[in-house]
């Protein structure tokens, strides 16, 4: 999707705005998902369709309760407010309304394009990752992160400066490729009122942990993880029952 500039007319006479056309998608997306658990909508022509933004949009919901495939086995808060205890966790391809009985917490990302990333970096990436899913990667890792105002005050060329060229985190990411495959969600694209900015989910083999385990080491001993204020590690292993 290009960054092609897209101008409306507001029902306020003479007010014009100016949004990209990313971000005219996601805003739309977000005012749709908050009518939706609002209840709202305009008339039934445009109510909002959970199974259709199922089917078109890259809404990830994250469900920590009593159901789910994955059993949670630990819960820690790194810094910052901590997540309530939940037994198990659910991962569903778009929206949950209302929220499933028993749920301690839902969280929402969506998937987007790579950022601060090169070509070449890009390239190698698609080549060596593993896809989701993998019978054996039988373990998994949700991180939820926030990062502070300092972050974002800063512009895409400084951020990219701190992420890779001070600490490596593609690089750093690639060692442990394909043995540990990855998706990230965007939250503050759904708004900056989400409880965390992203959401990184991880799979990999059990015998593949302890080479998890030294990539989470080394990602948070760099620079750009003094810029995180908010951090918990959710550890799963897939319910075989």
């Amino acid at each position: 999707m290009s960054d092609d500039i897209i101008i409306w007319q507001d029902t306020t006479p003479g007010l014009r705005r100016t949004l990209s056309r990313r971000g005219f998608v996601r805003a739309a997306l977000a005012v749709s998902i908050a009518l939706n658990e609002k209840g709202w909508c305009a008339d039934e022509q445009f109510q909002f369709n959970p199974k259709e933004a199922k089917m078109n949009s890259r809404l990830y919901t994250f469900v920590g309760g009593d159901g789910g495939p994955w059993k949670i086995t630990k819960s820690e808060t790194i810094i910052g407010e901590e997540l309530p205890l939940a037994r198990k966790l659910d991962i569903v391809d778009g929206p949950v309304r209302p929220a499933p009985e028993g749920a301690c917490w839902l969280l929402r990302g969506v998937t987007s394009n790579d950022r601060y990333v090169t070509r070449t970096e890009k390239d190698e990436l698609v080549a060596k990752q593993a896809p989701l899913g993998r019978p054996e990667a039988n373990h998994g890792v949700l991180i939820p992160i926030r990062k502070n105002a300092k972050w974002w005050a800063l512009t895409p060329d400084e951020r990219r400066k701190i992420f890779e060229d001070q600490s490596h985190h593609t690089a750093t990411g690639l060692r442990y490729l394909p043995a540990v495959a990855r998706r990230l969600h965007h939250c503050r694209d759904l708004g900056e009122a989400e409880p965390f900015d992203f959401l990184t989910w991880f799979e990999f083999a059990e015998d593949d942990s302890a080479a998890f385990d030294r990539l989470l080491g080394e990602l948070r001993a760099t620079e750009e993880w003094k810029y995180v204020e908010r951090e918990v590690e959710i550890r799963v292993i897939r319910d075989a029952a």
